[in-house]
């Protein structure tokens, strides 16, 4: 199981807008710092801004957050470049054997157990801010 990486890009670049606001950072500044390409980040852009975490100033102008970094939590980001319904995290094989008794009862048995894990990994994401990402960043920075 993986989780897409827009995730985790999506965090660089709000902690980016976040640590340096002015000049108001571009896609392709953005994607220097990321290493990707900038089409890929002005989608992730596209998604956050859908979300109402950035918006950007027409033509080269840049990005900027819209709401304070203590109000955007990881949950938000999560759901906002990844969107991953309710017990939908876990994929399950959906065609074991009938005929064998853990084939015939997997789906059963582990349903519940992912769903929580999938809960418990949102909790975690939801108690988790920008505020709390950028200041573990400047712990590193200025170390």
């Amino acid at each position: 199981m993986k989780i897409s990486s827009r995730f985790t890009v999506a965090v660089h670049i709000l902690s980016l807008l976040s640590i340096y606001p002015t000049p108001l950072p571009t896609s392709d500044m953005i994607a220097d710092s990321v290493n990707t390409n900038a089409v890929v980040i002005r989608r992730i852009l596209g998604m956050l801004k859908n979300a109402g975490l950035v918006d950007m100033k027409r033509g080269t102008g840049g990005s900027y957050l819209t709401k304070h970094i203590e109000e955007i939590n990881l949950l938000e980001v999560y759901k906002a470049v990844d969107v991953v319904e309710p017990g939908g995290l876990f994929q399950i094989h959906q065609t074991p054997n009938p005929n064998c008794p853990i084939g015939a009862n997997i789906q059963s048995v582990i349903e519940v157990t992912l769903f929580n894990a999938q809960e418990s990994m949102e909790h975690v994401l939801k108690n988790v801010t920008i505020l709390d990402v950028v200041s573990d960043f400047n712990e590193k920075i200025n170390k």
